[in-house]
């Protein structure tokens, strides 16, 4: 064989060699590509459940509209659960924050709840406290809220705003922002409000 054929064969059995190990590669690809995707089918998470059972005021009160700044103190015991509705995933819930607002201005503090794991289709109970100080409102807001008080209802919304992970036996996800949304509906009758539910209030939940 001469030195011209000895170089087109190493030349051939070169890229030959190449062929088998960039279709090796691809094929190890797509077949991780294909257990990551049929895993996610599989256990694909689906969004933890809120309910806001009940709530109650022990204070409310708003300074007069007519002489701005206006102020608003508040104390709210609100009992919220979340049921985890997946079969095989767990839930961390890293930071949760419960404040109240009212059309979208937050006129309470947030509450911190402690960490929690929840898990598989488990249900978690809190009661917490949510607190407000001399919250001033916009001007529109005063006036708004001074009227429902009259009215004898306001609607607030109870929210939450946190971090949780996702968890699957030892594997455990990144951080997910969670956000939920229970609308409240407030009666001033009497020197106590009282929560007026007409059924449980499901909450929306962004994930």
């Amino acid at each position: 064989m001469s030195v011209k054929d000895c170089g087109k064969h190493s030349h051939c059995h070169r890229r030959k060699l190449y062929r088998r190990v960039f279709f090796t590669l691809l094929t190890l690809i797509l077949l991780v590509l294909l257990i990551i995707l049929i895993v996610y089918l599989v256990l694909r998470p689906k969004k933890p459940r809120f309910i806001l059972s009940s709530a109650t005021i022990y204070s409310f009160n708003l300074s007069s509209p007519l002489s701005p700044p206006s102020l608003l103190t508040s104390s709210i015991q609100v009992t919220l659960s979340s049921h985890n509705p997946n079969d095989n995933i767990g839930i961390r819930y890293d930071k949760l924050d419960v404040y109240a607002s009212y059309k979208s201005q937050q006129i309470t503090l947030p509450t911190s709840l402690p960490p929690t794991y929840q898990g598989h289709n488990d249900v978690n109970v809190w009661s917490p406290f949510i607190y407000g100080s001399s919250v001033p409102l916009a001007p529109y807001l005063s006036v708004a809220l001074a009227q429902d008080e009259n009215a004898g209802v306001a609607l607030i919304h109870v929210k939450i705003d946190g971090r949780l992970r996702w968890k699957v036996g030892s594997w455990t996800s990144g951080h997910y922002h969670v956000h939920v949304s229970c609308p409240t509906l407030l009666s001033f009758s009497g020197g106590r409000g009282d929560v007026k539910l007409l059924q449980m209030s499901a909450c929306t939940v962004d994930v």
